[in-house]
């Protein structure tokens, strides 16, 4: 379905090299009218972890957050529902939404009554071909009821309104006009609850053709599923914009966007219409934000060997959105945190979340699962074939390292006794997406590529617009390899714990692996028994992954040996080489400090971030030109080097000390509920070091502890539940109550009650 996001502000995505990890380091102890002690979260590559697994090999742990399946209703009406057309209007300041939906459908066979899931919404008007229909509202359906029979052509008509608690969501309709922050309002339909806002169908097996219209104020983009066919002003206060849709769908990808957008335009080779929305003041990121977007589309179009689907392709990104990306028919809606610069490009990309998200318009969107228990076949499929179009951008080294990373994880889960069968419908996302991935990997190496590739054409043109199961897919494969494959279903598909020693004959098939595990295999030697290896795996073309594996065996060494080494790493001046150095060395060696200094230089706001905590903690007497170096840089969406640096500004009395009160109201200012929640984060973790939470500060944590975002909302939870063990942050809270609102006000007070 879509890649979920542990913490946005926070995350790998489709990085080039590296992942993030969160680590709690002590900053710094300063003279500061403001602070003493400041303790960071700070995003961090790391590369390996010290279990050793594999007979005495070592796999590399990854660190993932992606969405978990829902359980999808499993009650089946006798209807066929064909056609939906809605007109929805959208009341962004009041959060509401209002329309009218007309239903094209078949009665199947004899039945009491029919169903339309419909949650906490109101009915006006409800008519059945033509009439008005004996109806019931739950709260969650609406039932029609009647003695149905069998029938061609029926129509149902609704006329509803609704103030959706979920799944549609308003960003900063409230913000003052002042304020600089984006209005837009987007869905989720995350498997089942696009009926929060519109009247469908909590069921991914019924599928119908949508045909939307949006009813919205001038002054903004609608972007939603199919081609725009017209855009008509109704009055000086609403535009009406109408989406046309040729193929049925299943509701849960049905989506609408509304911002201040912008957007490139592009054509696949095969001619599909690709829009690129982008906000206008990003306009400089478009490229390394969307870079490789067409040659993604044209290489899975090639390798999946079946047409693009949908009648065009567009991607949008959101404030504070869910996860990583959802797939919606046609139109993924993303994250902004992937809206990078070329710098932003080398540490956080949108490669691998672009590609997942396209390739599920084939896989979970043209064909869909069945059940919970065939959701490998969305997320696996996807997975892999994102992997695939990786492969082919960054190359083979590239391709084996990511499976190295989640045989590692797998391996680990399986090792602790919770190893999973993908077939397992209540199976975590690790093992739909990366085990599902990997027995992808393992059967196509099995039966050929060729085999494999005419099974999935197949497959997909057999069950298009249709639901699948696991079962239909290992019979076309069966077909065009001529192999029993009851052994692979076994040991891939049903067994729990994970296939370590299969996992590994493959990945030893590339040369790269090898190589690096036998430089891993070296981590226990002592520094001077493994010199000559380590310093000829930094000789020029130094590998990434190797190059960082060697700098990573150095952390904490503080021999002659460890210094020539270190002197060689840096002078590779290989990006992610000398990011392990940044993020890897304790202490800076004198001998050192130049060389360290020049990481601030780097094309990397994780090098950046890092290396200016790290000389200003550890070089006091030059902490005025380290912060100068760094001075007017924002970093990624979070703002992670603007806000470290604000927080460092403050504890150096001796730099700009006429600005301090400017600096903190700044920094105090990222807490508003108007910025993106990684922003917030960060300026919320730096005032509690800090102790300077002032009223608005802790009004923006009230607000955030019921941010629809669940990482951002425990963060916020978790942090009022410190505060409030200083009683004078306690009794500041207490009397705050009564000017939040009502939610707020009501969460707080069982905190007070506790």
């Amino acid at each position: 379905m879509e890649t979920k996001i542990l913490n946005p502000a926070k995350i790998s995505g489709g990085d080039r090299k590296g992942i993030y990890s969160r680590t709690k380091i002590a900053i710094f102890e300063a003279s500061s009218v403001l602070a003493l002690h400041i303790f960071v979260n700070l995003n961090f590559i790391v590369t390996f972890s010290m279990k050793k697994i594999f007979q005495g090999l070592f796999f590399l742990i990854s660190i993932t957050g992606i969405a978990q399946n829902s359980e999808f209703l499993d009650q089946i009406q006798d209807v066929d529902f064909k056609n939906v057309n809605a007109t929805v209007t959208i009341l962004p300041e009041e959060e509401k939404v209002a329309g009218e939906v007309e239903y094209l459908f078949e009665i199947l066979q004899f039945t009491d009554s029919i169903f339309i899931d419909a949650h906490n919404m109101d009915f006006e008007e409800v008519m059945l071909n033509g009439k008005s229909a004996e109806f019931s509202n739950s709260g969650r359906r609406l039932w029609i009821n009647g003695n149905f029979r069998p029938s061609e052509g029926n129509k149902l008509k609704l006329k509803y309104a609704a103030t959706p608690k979920q799944t549609m969501y308003f960003i900063n309709w409230n913000a003052p006009e002042a304020v600089n922050a984006p209005r837009q309002v987007w869905t989720q339909g995350q498997g089942k609850y696009t009926s929060h806002w519109l009247p469908s169908f909590d069921d991914m097996q019924e599928k119908a053709i949508f045909d939307l219209q949006f009813r919205f104020r001038p002054g903004y983009e609608i972007i939603a599923n199919g081609v725009l066919q017209d855009k008509k002003i109704l009055n000086d206060s609403i535009i009406q914009w109408s989406f046309d849709m040729e193929q049925p769908m299943s509701s849960y990808l049905v989506a609408v966007a509304a911002g201040d957008y912008r957007k490139e335009e592009k054509v696949s080779t095969s001619g599909v219409e690709m829009l690129l929305y982008y906000e206008p003041e990003d306009s400089l990121k478009v490229e390394p934000t969307y870079r490789y977007s067409k040659e993604i589309f044209d290489f899975l179009e090639q390798e999946i060997g079946v047409d693009y689907p949908w009648q065009n392709y567009k991607q949008v990104p959101v404030q504070d959105f869910l996860y990583a990306g959802m797939e919606n028919t046609g139109t993924t809606i993303f994250s902004n945190v992937f809206v990078v610069d070329s710098t932003g490009f080398n540490d956080r990309n949108y490669v691998n979340v672009n590609a997942h998200e396209l390739a599920h318009q084939w896989f979970g969107n043209l064909v869909t699962e069945t059940g919970s228990k065939d959701h490998w076949l969305h997320e696996g499929f996807a997975t892999f074939y994102a992997l695939l179009a990786e492969k082919q951008i960054f190359g083979e080294e590239y391709y084996y390292w990511k499976l190295y990373e989640s045989a590692e994880q797998l391996k680990d889960l399986s090792d602790a006794g919770k190893g999973e069968s993908v077939l397992n419908p209540k199976a975590s996302s690790l093992t739909f997406y990366q085990k599902g991935a990997w027995a992808l990997h393992i059967l196509r190496e099995r039966v050929g590529e060729e085999a494999f590739n005419e099974a999935v054409r197949n497959y997909l043109n057999q069950y298009k617009f249709s639901i699948v199961t696991t079962d239909n897919f290992i019979a076309e494969v069966e077909k065009t390899s001529g192999q029993d494959l009851s052994g692979f279903i076994e040991n891939w598909l049903k067994q729990s714990a994970f296939k370590a020693t299969d996992a590994l004959n493959s990945l030893r098939k590339s040369q790269f692996i090898t190589d690096y595990l036998a430089i891993a295999g070296l981590r226990e030697v002592p520094i001077s028994q493994k010199f000559a290896n380590l310093n000829a795996a930094l000789n020029f073309p130094v590998n990434d992954y190797i190059g960082q594996e060697v700098v990573f065996q150095l952390a904490g060494n503080t021999s002659e040996e460890a210094k020539m080494l270190y002197e060689k790493a840096f002078e590779t001046n290989n990006l992610y080489v000398r990011q392990a150095i940044a993020t890897s060395m304790d202490q800076i060696p004198s001998e050192l400090k130049s060389e360290y200094i020049s990481l601030l230089e780097d094309d990397s706001y994780l090098t950046k971030e890092t290396a200016l905590y790290n000389l200003w903690m550890q070089f006091p007497e030059a902490r005025s030109s380290f912060l100068e170096k760094i001075k007017g840089i924002t970093g990624f969406m979070d703002k992670n080097v603007e806000t470290l640096w604000l927080a460092l500004n403050l504890a150096t009395p001796n730099y700009q000390p006429e600005g301090n009160q400017e600096i903190f109201q700044q920094l105090s200012s990222y807490t508003s509920e108007y910025h993106h929640f990684g922003t917030r984060q960060n300026a919320f973790g730096y005032l509690y070091q800090l102790n300077a939470f002032t009223d608005k500060n802790l009004k923006g944590l009230l607000q955030g502890t019921q941010h629809h975002t669940s990482s951002f909302q425990n963060y916020c939870r978790k942090l009022l539940e410190e505060l409030m063990k200083q009683e004078d942050y306690r009794k500041k809270i207490q009397s705050l109550a009564d000017e939040v609102p009502e939610k707020q006000r009501e969460f707080l007070q069982t905190k007070l009650n506790d």
